[in-house]
């Protein structure tokens, strides 16, 4: 299995994948084309939202030249058939949205076992990325996660990796949500005795034969500490 795991996938602005930090480059060689893909939502149950962003995706990776004998969406409407369309996917696509929810559906059809027989090539996008890990960091989003007790931070994830992904950090790193700063009141806390990486649009965790290397900007948290990593263009071996 070749996982990118990235913060998302497209250049803002344009209906094309981002080339930086040779993201492109990569999927063109590992990438059978044509290939058959398959979108798996974050949300099972908001139809449109899924249809919608599965072909803003699709459209980016064909304006790239990439082209699809087949392009499903798994959701609540087709869950009964998970193992079939996993089985039969070369790219996994594994969409943005609200980490818990999504957690929840993947949890739901087993997605965490059917990728144990799964060889092909997989692609996180923002809470996709996130729930691809072995213990998923599931930062507050939502408005009232941060300060309800019964809100669960930490969640178990698909196992791809071990590495814990904050996207978006160029978006959201002076957030302020519940009334508290969202990296330096609510996460920098979290990682007391852990590790986060935050990623900026454009960013992705590689990972190819076991081994991962970050490309682009990021930044580590750990211990209540965040430090810059690399800068763009750089790649930054974790195992």
């Amino acid at each position: 299995m070749i996982c990118f795991l990235t913060s998302r996938t497209d250049l803002p602005g344009h209906e094309e994948l981002n080339p930086a930090n040779r993201f492109i480059d990569e999927l063109r060689r590992v990438l059978p084309n044509p290939c058959r893909a398959l979108n798996i939502c974050s949300n099972p149950d908001d139809w449109a939202k899924t249809d919608f962003y599965a072909a803003l995706t699709r459209l980016y990776f064909e304006n790239a030249g990439f082209r699809f004998d087949s392009f499903r969406v798994l959701d609540g409407r087709n869950a009964d058939q998970a193992e079939a369309l996993v089985r039969d996917a070369d790219l996994l696509i594994l969409g943005g949205g609200h980490v818990p929810t999504q957690n929840r559906f993947f949890q739901k059809i087993g997605l965490r076992k059917l990728m144990n027989y799964y060889d092909g090539v997989v692609v996180g996008i923002s809470a996709g990325s996130m729930n691809s890990a072995e213990l998923v960091y599931a930062q507050p989003e939502e408005e009232g996660e941060a300060v309800d007790p019964a809100y669960r931070r930490f969640l178990p994830g698909l196992g791809l990796t071990k590495t814990m992904l904050l996207p978006h950090y160029q978006e959201v790193k002076d957030d302020v949500l519940d009334g508290l700063r969202l990296f330096e009141d609510i996460t920098y806390p979290d990682s007391i005795g852990r590790c986060f990486y935050a990623i900026p649009d454009g960013s992705y965790l590689f990972i190819e034969n076991g081994r991962e290397e970050l490309r682009g900007e990021a930044w580590r948290i750990r211990d209540g500490l965040i430090s810059q990593i690399s800068a763009e263009g750089d790649m930054v071996t974790l195992n």
